[in-house]
């Protein structure tokens, strides 16, 4: 567990084996604790490990806060609830209906990975409905004995939503920050089905508003800085997102298209980090899906 300020900090869950993929936000307090974005459930003996090197109970942990709904996210949020029934779940009022029936998450997430969903996430279990907190935004939540400022982050997905704690100018930003693992490029995660650049950019604006001095990132971990990591992460989707819009006028099938975009992006990432360092990346945020999600955000807007 690393220290991001008094009472905050993450477990790396070693996704996959692989270290820097996936992190969860822990809370503390004399009054309880809560998890941000706890993960698949693969991870769930590497989340109760962390936890327990730090002397946080099952019974301290009152609530989760998801800042999304995607598997790498909230996967185990079912699992633990049924195990632990006093724990809460704050969620955004578009993803709760998924939490609590989670079967269309399941079809959605299958048509991605298909038969490596039980290798990658596990069992995906449903939220009981009385279980859940709906949040739409603008909403003050207490937990882990801290008062949370929620703001209504989408542009990565639909029921995106960010946590800033304003006394220690932290704020879990989920993946709507990007991707950025062991200071290398700033990623914009774009998967299917939710991409929509210009709400993208609503939700930075969100962040850069609340001037907070720490921004965490699921993936992973806090950067240096706030405003020039929000400014290149800008500039790389704006990027990419010139370079799908280009395949798609271009012959060839979607498979294709695909791959030459990965093939581009990788090549922009060489500019800043070794292939080993590239590596990492595609276990957070397959390049091939990146494409997808912006080719879908393309081709709706063009009809």
């Amino acid at each position: 567990m690393t220290v991001l300020s008094h009472g905050l900090s993450y477990i790396d869950l070693e996704f996959l084996g692989r270290p820097h993929a996936i992190a969860s936000g822990i809370v503390q307090s004399s009054s309880g604790a809560a998890i941000v974005d706890p993960g698949p459930t693969t991870c769930l003996p590497t989340l109760e490990l962390g936890l327990q090197r730090h002397g946080v109970r099952w019974s301290d942990v009152r609530h989760i806060l998801l800042t999304h709904i995607h598997l790498d996210h909230s996967g185990v949020t079912g699992t633990i609830v049924r195990e632990h029934p006093h724990i809460s779940v704050f969620v955004h009022e578009r993803g709760a209906p998924h939490m609590a029936d989670p079967r269309k998450l399941i079809d959605s997430a299958t048509r991605l990975y298909g038969h490596g969903m039980d290798r990658l996430w596990g069992e995906i279990a449903p939220v009981p409905a009385p279980n859940l907190v709906t949040l739409r935004g603008g909403e003050r939540i207490a937990a882990g004995g801290r008062i949370f400022e929620v703001g209504y982050t989408p542009g990565h997905a639909s029921h995106h939503v960010s946590y800033l704690d304003r006394s220690s100018g932290v704020a879990f930003v989920g993946d709507v920050a990007g991707v950025r693992i062991d200071g290398g490029f700033i990623l914009p995660p774009t998967p299917p089905p939710d991409i929509d650049i210009e709400k993208w950019r609503r939700s930075l604006d969100v962040i850069e508003a609340w001037s907070p001095d720490t921004v965490f990132l699921t993936h992973f971990g806090p950067p240096t800085t706030v405003r020039p990591h929000l400014e290149k992460l800008w500039s790389n989707l704006q990027q990419m997102a010139g370079w799908v819009r280009e395949t798609l006028d271009e012959p060839g099938s979607d498979e294709e298209r695909s791959r030459t975009f990965a093939d581009r992006l990788k090549e922009l990432m060489r500019r800043e980090m070794t292939d080993l360092q590239i590596a990492a990346y595609p276990v957070a945020a397959p390049f091939e899906q990146l494409w997808l999600g912006l080719a879908r955000y393309w081709r709706k807007r063009t009809g």
